[in-house]
């Protein structure tokens, strides 16, 4: 126990077991025992300790922190209320009584603020890497891709054609700000509060910058009332992370929905869907339902966490060892559906044919029609109300736009001539497009090149 000194009795068992948190603060062993080794080190270059004492102290955390990898050594959470209590009794078993002037200076509030920040950037550079391996799977599909022909859609209704390559690239748009977010951050969290204390520094003559050197952190903690409390930096990569698993259940909800035998346009590889027990026909795209599944996980501890800050005075308060639990959950939450979502991807297949012949002539051609009418000099909003009224003729007469004669269409306005029927021609249907940002092929390989070069700086 770290703190018994002024107690007469030791915790009641019930409450030893309500406030441990070794159960989940377990992961910032390594983290705790590379604090501990610069702090050492520090102590000894100010003179606090000897030198032979801190190489001691950092050869006792080298051995804590190996005996816990190859699991030689785990702590007893019946024993220990948190990982730093069970680091510090098991170098008192190492190294003696030495073990004790490891803490001069520090105190468990900096101590764990320091823990938690490196954790935080390690968790930032994994998720950063599962992201731009998704990215580089979604342009891979892209390119494959470019002219495949499908209907962009709103509100769910057919809308406009756009290309398979282009709709990857949405994502891809997406995956980018993702990776921007967390390496805001990674920034955001490289800051030493190392040297804090408790609340207010300390009286020995740290050097918190050698620590911040060592421990390569970009910067230091400038107020140590803040920095021991300080979570900012977690909520911001909770809400990270509650974004990725937007963007991730969006895309899957879509590959719900393009393998179901209505759509008939993604073939799901076997290896990321499951059978019936019941039905021996089905194959299911369980991997994407339990990523969108999982979205709603990682929105609930962004909540939890932002609910526990909400209310809490400055400084520390032990409300905020609830940060780690949803935190590291949502961390590897996070990582596991981008992983699975990239693998899953990559096995799909989709179908080139399928649109084509269905949308030749299709209602998501109507605007083409009206621009056709613009270029014309008719102003748009009237150009708008005469393709309707095509639209509604076609349905009436129970025809597709390119099934309607030339003088049907004249009847209804006589500014059509053969060339409008052009505009029916599902194959230049993007070859027509023609802004920055549209799904003209030549575009969209030009967009394709730019997230490759991106993704290679990366």
């Amino acid at each position: 126990m770290l703190w018994g000194g002024r107690f007469t009795e030791s915790p009641d068992e019930a409450a030893a077991r309500f406030s441990s948190s070794l159960g989940f603060d377990v992961a910032l062993l390594p983290y705790d025992c590379r604090g501990g080794r610069a702090h050492a080190r520090m102590l000894a270059k100010i003179g606090v300790i000897e030198r032979a004492e801190a190489d001691r102290l950092v050869e006792g955390l080298d051995q804590i922190e190996k005996e816990h990898a190859e699991g030689a050594w785990s702590p007893d959470p019946a024993e220990f209320e948190d990982v730093h209590s069970a680091v510090e009794a098991r170098l008192f078993e190492i190294v003696g009584e030495t073990a004790g002037k490891l803490h001069s200076g520090r105190s468990r509030n900096d101590q764990v603020a320091t823990d938690v920040r490196l954790r935080a950037r390690d968790m930032c550079d994994e998720i950063l890497d599962a992201l731009a391996d998704w990215r580089r799977a979604l342009v891979e599909k892209a390119e494959a891709h470019v002219e495949t022909i499908m209907p962009g859609y709103t509100h769910l209704q057919r809308a406009q054609p756009i290309s398979l390559g282009f709709h990857f690239l949405a994502y891809a748009e997406m995956a980018k700000r993702d990776a921007a977010r967390f390496e805001f951050v990674k920034t955001e969290a490289n800051v030493s509060p190392l040297g804090c204390g408790a609340l207010a520094g300390s009286t020995l003559p740290l050097d918190r910058q050698a620590v911040a050197d060592e421990l390569c952190f970009d910067d230091l903690a400038r107020n140590a009332l803040d920095a021991v409390s300080d979570r900012d930096y977690l909520v911001d990569f909770l809400n990270a992370a509650a974004l990725v698993l937007v963007h991730l259940s969006r895309h899957a909800e879509e590959i719900v929905l393009w393998a179901t035998t209505e759509w008939r346009f993604a073939k799901i590889g076997d290896r990321y869907a499951t059978g019936s027990s019941l039905m021996p026909q089905k194959k299911n795209p369980d991997m994407a339902e339990l990523v969108r599944g999982k979205a709603g996980r990682v929105l609930g501890s962004w909540v939890a966490l932002t609910t526990t800050l909400k209310g809490l005075p400055l400084a520390y308060n032990r409300d905020l060892q609830e940060d780690k639990e949803p935190v590291f959950d949502a961390a590897r939450t996070t990582l596991d559906a981008l992983r699975i979502t990239t693998a899953a991807l990559r096995s799909t297949d989709f179908d080139r044919e399928r649109f084509l012949a269905e949308m030749t002539g299709d209602f998501s051609l109507a605007t083409d029609l009206a621009d056709w009418l613009v270029l014309r000099g008719v102003p748009f909003r009237a150009a708008h109300g005469v393709v309707g009224l095509v639209v509604k003729r076609a349905e009436e007469t129970g025809k597709r736009l390119d099934e309607l004669t030339l003088d049907e269409m004249r009847a209804i306005d006589e500014r059509f001539d053969e060339s409008a029927r052009d505009v029916f021609r599902i194959e230049d249907a993007l070859e027509r497009k023609r802004t920055i940002g549209s799904p003209n092929p030549d575009l969209t390989r030009e967009e394709i090149a730019r997230h490759k070069r991106e993704l290679t700086r990366e």
